[in-house]
């Protein structure tokens, strides 16, 4: 299933549902028919959005120190796209929002 969001701010994103209710996660907004980011609570969404894509990055880079490219018994794998790539179209969402004082709606 998919979700848009939804704000005066900037175009639609739309995201699979279980990548959407990971992100509303981090924020602390629970996934469900209809819902909204007020742009009260932007400031903090966005912090904590920037906070886990942080996280991950570290994350990442520690694992690609792990990597074993061309060492014998070890076969090429490439690392899925980051926390980063996933929400930056959501993430570039909630600050245009914040910007213009816009809520983030979905399930419209």
């Amino acid at each position: 299933m998919l979700v848009t969001f939804k704000c005066h701010a900037a175009p639609d994103v739309t995201m699979l549902e279980n990548l959407a209710q990971y992100l509303l996660g981090i924020i602390g907004k629970r996934l469900g028919p209809r819902g909204v980011i007020t742009h009260e609570e932007l400031e903090t969404a966005i912090g904590k959005l920037e906070a886990a894509i942080a996280t991950d990055k570290k994350e990442r880079a520690e694992h690609e120190g792990h990597f074993h490219e061309g060492e014998e018994g070890h076969d090429h794998h490439e690392l899925p796209p980051g926390l980063a790539q996933r929400a930056f179209p959501f993430l570039d969402m909630l600050r245009a929002a914040k910007k213009e004082d816009n809520d983030v709606l979905w399930g419209l």
